[in-house]
């Protein structure tokens, strides 16, 4: 019994999950985005999966058109975006039609009522409403007349046509999650008056939508239902959240700034990379050179031709502009310059799924050159370390004096998490093989005893003068020089290079057990899903499970082998066909190494990981 002198506490939970849905044009990234930097800034750790259309603008209404936005919030460890959700806000029928499916029986539904009409009902494929039919019994709905009541906020502010208000009613859903969960509205105000500065009529619409949503909210007596996840206990540090393309750009701002190199960046558009192109475009401050050029041929071309001239040099694509690079790629590996090439991966050949994320381009990064033309490959593994293998990755290139490919892929580039921000002097030197005094006898080709890395003479110094190009050449001097015994040699020499790296790299260890009965394997941006998986099944009483995730890829660490003959079985997990589990085949012939895969453009589940992992150690 409940009297007037009591009074509801907000259930406490660990983590929550939400997904916001809807239409392209309705604002979810935006919507979602807002809830993650104000749980951030609440100290919550969050984990976040942006997932729209791969059409510029599907058409209204459709299935196929569905934007959405995942947020994974927690006082707890959180490493991805969730599986079952707690809550999905559903801004019209195809919305609730293509993602009611990860709900959990029992919780909520937010939906805003008036997209329920005849015409959205039809291109959702309903044949009756699911408002009405009793269909939803299993779950707790909250309907709300949305775009009505924002009219309705809206009437007294000038300037606003209709589409212009119909587009606010994404604030109305965010102020009704906001008081179910406790979150200030503050930081969302401050955003409105940032973005919206030149025009104050939109700084009123969408504060008084906001307002009008979380009020309404409060109308519905949700008190008991309401929720608040404490601060999550994270090491001492400023944070701020980071979408892996920033992190990725900021991992090269500061590779340029420890190794005093001015930064180029030449760059075709292609999503989902051209946003490490828009970052380093507001950093000129910096003396970043950012290049658009008219294709993927010409960003890579006039990146060799920035690193020849003494440049930190990089060019960024997606999987079918790393195809267009591979001429280009070689000739960089053929004379040897220090070249990052950034692929953030995507679905499918040709152009594919460009919205979903994929590790797609593996066995294309290790592989796909003419001639005998190997790399160091690595990749990151969550959006906030893409700044970390940034900045390896250009370590290794300019202390190597070759090209490296930093593989990353749409999930962690577009999703973001807390990044402990990093002081220069906290990172690792970063040496280079520039000729600084003229010396009798100097050739381009002479090698460091240790790395094989050769000289780096700048073009215009005196005593340096030197020739380069695609023709073989001699092993000292940089002459052309097609002998036999001689292509023989340099090809032996420049797939030493990258063998030698090993012994610059990290070794790999493993996570939860250093041996026992399975070992699960990841590579990339599947380390959240893995390692959450891992965790939960030890936890579970599957003991002797171990993790070992990969960021080297070629060369691989030296202690590869020892490590896996620790375990009775192997299983490689890969959004792919298993191209990984056919590099380690190639590698370790004697070792039997299973596979789990999928290939959706979609992220594993924690639920299917943990399935396959049971029916392996049974």
């Amino acid at each position: 019994m409940i009297t007037d002198k009591m009074e509801l506490q907000p259930e406490v939970l660990e983590a929550v999950v939400i997904r916001f849905v809807g239409d392209s044009g309705d604002g979810m990234q935006l919507t979602g985005t807002q809830f993650s930097d104000t749980s951030a800034m609440f100290g919550n750790d969050i984990a976040t999966f942006p997932n729209y259309p791969s059409e510029i603008r599907a058409p209204q209404g459709s299935l196929y058109g569905v934007s959405g936005f995942q947020v994974h919030i927690g006082s707890v460890e959180v490493s991805t975006p969730g599986d079952n959700l707690d809550l999905l806000v559903a801004m019209n029928p195809a919305g609730l039609k293509t993602n009611l499916y990860a709900l959990k029986p029992g919780h909520t539904i937010i939906v805003d009522s008036n997209a329920f009409n005849k015409k959205n009902l039809e291109k959702a494929q309903y044949q009756t409403n699911p408002l009405e039919d009793h269909s939803l019994d299993n779950y707790r709905v909250i309907q709300a007349d949305m775009t009505s009541l924002t009219k309705e906020a809206l009437k007294d502010v000038e300037g606003l046509d209709n589409k212009a208000i119909t587009r606010s009613k994404n604030m109305f859903a965010l102020g009704m999650v906001y008081w179910m969960y406790g979150r200030a509205k503050e930081h969302t105000i401050e955003f409105f008056n940032k973005k919206f500065k030149s025009s104050p009529n939109l700084i009123e619409a969408n504060t008084k939508v906001l307002n009008a949503g979380y009020y309404f909210a409060e109308t519905l007596e949700l008190i008991p239902n309401a929720y608040t996840i404490s601060p999550a206990k994270m090491p001492s540090g400023t944070y701020r959240v980071i979408m892996g393309n920033t992190a990725t750009a900021w991992g090269f701002l500061a590779a340029a700034e420890k190794s005093g190199f001015e930064l180029f960046l030449g760059s075709y558009p292609i999503t989902p990379a051209t946003d490490i192109l828009h970052e380093l475009v507001k950093h000129k401050h910096f003396g970043v050179k950012a290049f658009q050029a008219e294709d993927e041929i010409a960003g890579i071309s006039s990146a060799i031709g920035a690193a020849f001239a003494g440049d930190l040099a990089i060019t960024t694509t997606s999987g079918p502009g790393l195809a267009l690079k591979g001429e280009a790629l070689g000739l960089a590996m053929m004379i040897e310059l220090p070249l990052v090439v950034v692929n953030v991966q995507r679905g499918g050949p040709s152009t594919g799924l460009p919205t979903k994320t994929e590790q797609s381009d593996l066995l294309q990064a290790m592989y796909g050159r003419n001639g005998e033309s190997p790399v160091i490959v690595i990749a990151a593994s969550t959006p906030s370390n893409c700044f970390n293998f940034a900045y390896q990755a250009a370590k290794l290139a300019l202390e190597h004096m070759t090209p490296v490919i930093l593989l990353t892929d749409g999930y962690i580039a577009n999703g973001s998490a807390p990044w402990k921000i990093q002081s220069i002097e906290e990172l690792p030197e970063i040496k280079n093989h520039i000729s600084k005094e003229a010396v009798e006898d100097w050739h381009p080709y002479t090698r460091n005893e240790d790395t094989l890395a050769r000289n780096w003479g700048i073009p215009g110094t005196a005593g340096f003068e030197h020739r380069v190009g695609g023709l073989e050449k001699d092993n000292v001097t940089g002459n052309v020089n097609q002998a036999p015994e001689n292509h023989e040699k340099m090809t032996e020499i420049r797939a030493e290079k990258v063998k030698r790296v090993r012994n610059y790299i990290p070794d790999i260890t493993t996570e939860f057990a250093d041996s026992g009965d399975l070992l699960v394997i990841g590579w990339g941006g599947t380390y959240g899903s893995l390692h959450s998986a891992v965790k939960q099944i030890n936890q579970e009483g599957y003991k002797n499970i171990g993790f070992a995730h990969f960021n080297y890829l070629n060369p691989l660490p030296k202690n590869t082998e020892d490590l896996l003959k620790r375990f009775k079985k192997i299983v490689v997990c890969e959004l792919n066909n298993g191209q990984f589990a056919k590099v380690l085949r190639i590698n370790f012939s004697g070792i039997e190494f299973l596979q789990f895969n999928k290939i959706q453009g979609l992220p594993f589940g924690n639920n299917e990981l943990i399935d396959e992992f049971k029916k392996l150690v049974k």
